[in-house]
């Protein structure tokens, strides 16, 4: 039988091996990135760790150029799993002092783009965060991945005070996580049932225009993923090239929308493809003679029969008043098709020898 000692050991190697490796440093926070903008990634429940400093490390391989500021929105004491999961009410507090962070840097730094990046439990902690916003305005948008909570958590409060929207990147694979895990100790929100990291979330109305639901975008694991190291498992959500290929994109963009999303989850970053001609026998080129396109003169005036100078001139072949039988004029592309006409055969003497006659040899 493991002693009590033993046990608590594992359980501080465990969350010693999930939340250690990170550090206490901000190696993406300067003054010329926070002129460019804001993200903010919340961990899961594991805390601050290897695990979010590859989202870290993704967002910046993928291009995002502003402030990634890590923040540890747990207790910081290793292997507290289980009260980072189900204690709700410290959490909302949490993300309130978030959203009062966030209210200090658009004060500071007015119009700039803030996105918040939240990996199992810290999706969660972004969707309160989002709710306890003043306003949209300071908030530009809410990436999760395998968020912890329920798929029927009502995210309408959230979505509206998001100016771009949601994001939730979902997985059927994490079933040992936000399947099993979530069903037997609950989600964040404290529900015991799959988490919408895995099934996804449902809306409670319909998503039309004016919904604030309109604006949440649910993007389903698929296989090509993997080729970025998202397996499909919870873990690996947070892999950095996953992260600098699908998620970065959508933070350097500049609006959300059904098409962005289509393009991130396919890779498809083809770009617009040139009009192409109709078919020959619809479009013919107009054409051009010879001597290159005449200019247009303006109306004729001179009198029938007068030459560009005004006199007289001599009427050609084929035209009225011409001297001789009158010809038909023939284009030159004519005159070359046209079949020659075959010449008369010599008469042959009937006595002749059969060869001769063939060959035309005496």
């Amino acid at each position: 039988m493991i002693s009590r000692a033993k046990r608590l050991w594992v359980l501080v190697a465990l969350g010693c091996s999930l939340g250690s490796g990170c550090g206490r440093t901000h190696p993406y926070v300067t003054a010329e990135r926070r002129l460019r903008g804001l993200v903010i990634v919340l961990p899961g429940i594991e805390g601050r760790g290897w695990l979010n400093a590859a989202i870290c490390r993704g967002l910046n391989e993928g291009g995002v150029n502003w402030a990634v500021e890590l923040h540890d929105w747990t207790t910081g004491v290793p292997g507290n799993f289980l009260y980072h999961l189900r204690a709700e009410g410290r959490n909302r507090r949490q993300a309130a002092a978030i959203a009062e962070r966030i209210g200090r840097y658009n004060a500071r730094y007015p119009g700039r783009p803030v996105v918040l990046v939240g990996q199992s439990g810290g999706g969660a902690v972004a969707a309160w965060v989002a709710e306890a916003m003043p306003s949209p305005e300071g908030l530009t948008g809410v990436v999760m991945l395998s968020p912890a909570l329920s798929p029927g958590y009502d995210l309408r409060a959230a979505l509206a005070n998001s100016k771009r929207g949601m994001v939730n990147f979902y997985s059927r694979r994490d079933w040992v996580f936000l399947g099993v895990g979530t069903s037997m100790w609950g989600t964040m929100d404290g529900k015991l049932s799959s988490s919408a990291g895995r099934v996804s979330f449902g809306a409670p109305e319909a998503a039309s225009s004016g919904s604030p639901y309109a604006k949440l975008f649910q993007l389903a694991w698929n296989r090509e993923m993997s080729d970025s190291g998202h397996v499909g498992g919870h873990l690996s959500s947070g892999a950095s090239e996953f992260v600098a290929k699908y998620v970065a994109p959508l933070i350097l963009a500049e609006k959300w929308d059904e098409q962005l999303m289509v393009r991130v989850q396919t890779q498809d970053w083809a770009e617009t493809p040139a009009p192409r001609l109709p078919p020959p026998n619809q479009w013919r080129p107009e054409p051009v003679p010879r001597d290159g396109p005449r200019k247009s003169k303006g109306p004729d005036t001179r009198p029938a029969g007068a030459d560009e100078a005004g006199g007289a001139r001599e009427p050609g072949p084929g035209e009225p008043g011409a001297s001789g039988a009158a010809e038909a004029v023939v284009p030159r592309w004519d005159r070359l098709s046209m079949p020659l006409e075959p010449a008369p055969a010599a008469a042959v003497p009937e006595d002749l020898p059969q060869w001769k006659r063939l060959t035309g040899r005496d």
